[in-house]
């Protein structure tokens, strides 16, 4: 009988008023496994695709998976700024809107490719050791260091304008780090009006897209049903687009399992840097990295060790 996966990843579509740590303590609790974390932190105000890791191996490459791009929706109330640039803060000013959709389309550009942004302060950004929110509760501001993000896609879907207040949807395609808070208040700014976020949907990240994710009650019944490994996808196709595949021998694979380098052709996947390693049954195994001075490859993260007899039951 074969072994039922143990590890991988769950696209689960966060429900709003949720935090991620909450999702992956549901997760946790309706499984029974200890190891589980998630790729990509999600405001309570925001839904859409977190990508769950659960068990061991899955939750060693989280690092891989929290580097994928996103794509998000964000719904926008023009003319009003809030402290947490968002629906769940306080009103700090309001100001008649006499930008129009052209204007708003111009302001875009401008946020397009390489820019800056000073994470705000209700994040979990830490200072000294403490998340910047705790300090903004106590209407503490502390300097922020500048990040650069890449904004890849930034486009406006949806206008709707009303006397002096206006509304707009955007779509956002950025890399990993971005605050779309952040850019929309920073859009406010250049408008001359202010603007926060009254929505927000994350429809991708990386791989992942939202048409794919199920809720936490459909997870739930899966739990239940006994069924919930089958929603599990394969750790190493979460980041198939991330590593080519390196196919070993079994001498080979028995020795990069045992934390040994294994000799490297020049033309080995591409000269590649990283790649996912397999052995000769197609079970993966491990990371390895390209050492080009020494022409080898060398373990990063091995997933299998011992490395196990062929006719051993695939777990994780």
């Amino acid at each position: 009988m074969k072994k039922q996966r143990s590890s991988g990843i769950l696209n689960i579509d966060k429900p709003l008023g949720q935090t991620s740590h909450d999702v992956v303590e549901r997760v946790r609790a309706l499984t029974a496994v200890r190891r589980v974390g998630h790729a990509g932190t999600l405001d309570p105000l925001a839904t859409g695709v977190l990508v769950v890791c659960v068990g061991r191996t899955a939750t060693r490459i989280v690092e891989y998976l929290m580097e994928a791009p996103k794509t998000y929706r964000t719904k926008v109330q023009l003319g009003v700024v809030t402290d947490t640039f968002d629906g769940e803060g306080q009103v700090t000013t309001r100001s008649p809107v006499e930008a129009d959709r052209d204007d708003v389309e111009r302001a875009l550009a401008k946020f397009r490719g390489t820019i800056e942004q000073i994470p705000p302060m209700f994040s979990a950004v830490k200072h000294h050791g403490k998340p910047l929110y705790r300090l903004a509760r106590r209407g503490i501001e502390v300097k922020r260091e500048i990040r650069r993000v890449e904004i890849h896609r930034l486009d406006l879907v949806d206008w709707a304008s009303h006397g002096d207040q206006a509304k707009c949807t955007l779509e956002i395609e950025c890399s990993p780090g971005t605050y779309v808070r952040v850019l929309v208040h920073d859009l406010g700014q250049e408008l001359g009006c202010g603007a926060y976020v009254t929505g927000l949907t994350r429809l991708a990240s990386g791989s992942f897209r939202l048409e794919d994710a199920i809720t936490l009650n459909q997870f739930a019944q899966a739990v239940d049903e006994a069924r919930w490994a089958e929603l599990l996808r394969p750790v190493d196709e979460a980041i198939a687009n991330r590593f080519p595949a390196l196919h070993l021998s079994t001498v080979q694979a028995r020795r990069l399992c045992s934390g040994q380098s294994i000799p490297g052709a020049d033309d080995d996947v591409h000269r590649a840097t990283t790649a996912r390693v397999y052995g000769p049954e197609g079970r993966f195994l491990a990371l390895a990295t390209y050492d080009a001075q020494e022409g080898s490859w060398r373990p990063k993260k091995v997933f299998v060790s011992p490395y196990p007899d062929a006719s051993a039951p695939s777990g994780d």
